[in-house]
C-alpha cells in the first residue's frame, strides 16, 4: 500500500516537472508567447526570412536592448535577413524615424544608430528639429548638404510612410517589438523579457525555414 502511495506520488509530481522541460525546451506557443498577424505582411525579400525590430530612439528599453540585438544580428545565418523599423506615432516620432532613414541612405547607419539612440538617452536631447538632428549627422562626418538632400529626400519620406503603415498593419502597441517573416508578433509582455524575444525568434526563424522546406 505505501510503495502504491509513493508510486503516485512521484507521478504527481513528475507530470508538472515533464510540462515544464517541454517549456524549457523552446516550444513556444502561439497566443501564449507570440502573436500570430493576420493577415500575413509582404516581405521586402521572400527569398529570405525576414525579422524587423520597431524601435524609436526615445525609448529607454530599445536604448538598452540595442547592444543585445546588435551582437545577436552577427549571428544570423544567411537565410535571414533583418531590418530596423522606426515606430512612427507623432510628429517627432516621424523626424526621428527620417533620421533613421537617412543614415541608411547615406550610409552610416551603424555610426548614427549610436549616436541617436545617445542623444536621447545619455544626453537628453529631445532631438526635435531638423537643424538639430542635422548637428549630431555633421558632428560624425556628414556634410550638411549631404545630411538636408537625404533628409528632404522623396525616397526618405516614403520610407517613413511604409514603415508607419508596416507598423500599423503588425498591430504594433510599443517598442521594442519584432516580427518575423510578417506573420509572427513578439512582444516583450509576452516573452518574458528582451532575450526572450530573441529566444522567441530564434523558434520562429526555425519553424519558419522548416515551413519553406516543406
Amino acid at each position: 500500500m505505501i510503495r502504491k502511495l509513493l508510486l503516485s506520488l512521484c507521478l504527481v509530481v513528475a507530470a508538472p516537472l515533464a510540462s515544464f522541460a517541454a517549456d524549457g525546451a523552446g516550444n513556444y506557443v502561439e497566443g501564449t508567447d507570440y502573436d500570430l498577424i493576420t493577415p500575413a505582411l509582404r516581405t521586402a525579400n521572400p527569398d529570405k526570412i525576414e525579422v524587423v525590430e520597431f524601435f524609436w530612439y526615445g525609448c529607454g528599453h530599445c536604448f538598452t536592448f540595442e547592444p543585445v540585438i546588435s551582437q545577436w544580428k552577427k549571428t544570423l545565418p544567411e537565410d535571414v535577413e533583418f531590418h530596423g523599423s522606426p515606430a512612427v506615432w507623432n510628429d517627432l516620432m516621424k523626424l526621428h524615424a527620417r533620421a533613421y532613414y537617412t543614415a541608411e541612405v547615406l550610409g552610416v547607419l551603424d555610426t548614427m544608430n549610436s549616436v541617436l539612440f545617445q542623444a536621447m538617452n545619455i544626453d537628453k536631447k529631445r532631438l526635435d528639429s531638423q537643424e538639430e538632428i542635422e548637428a549630431l549627422f555633421v558632428a560624425n562626418g556628414v556634410s550638411a548638404a549631404d545630411f538636408n538632400k537625404a533628409f528632404e529626400s522623396f525616397g526618405v519620406k516614403s520610407q517613413v510612410g511604409q514603415g508607419e503603415a508596416r507598423a500599423r498593419s503588425a498591430k504594433i502597441t510599443g517598442t521594442p517589438e519584432m516580427m518575423v517573416a510578417g506573420k509572427y508578433r513578439v512582444t516583450t509582455r509576452k516573452s518574458g523579457s528582451q532575450a526572450g524575444m530573441l529566444k522567441v525568434a530564434d523558434f520562429l526563424i526555425a519553424k519558419e525555414r522548416a515551413a519553406k522546406a516543406q
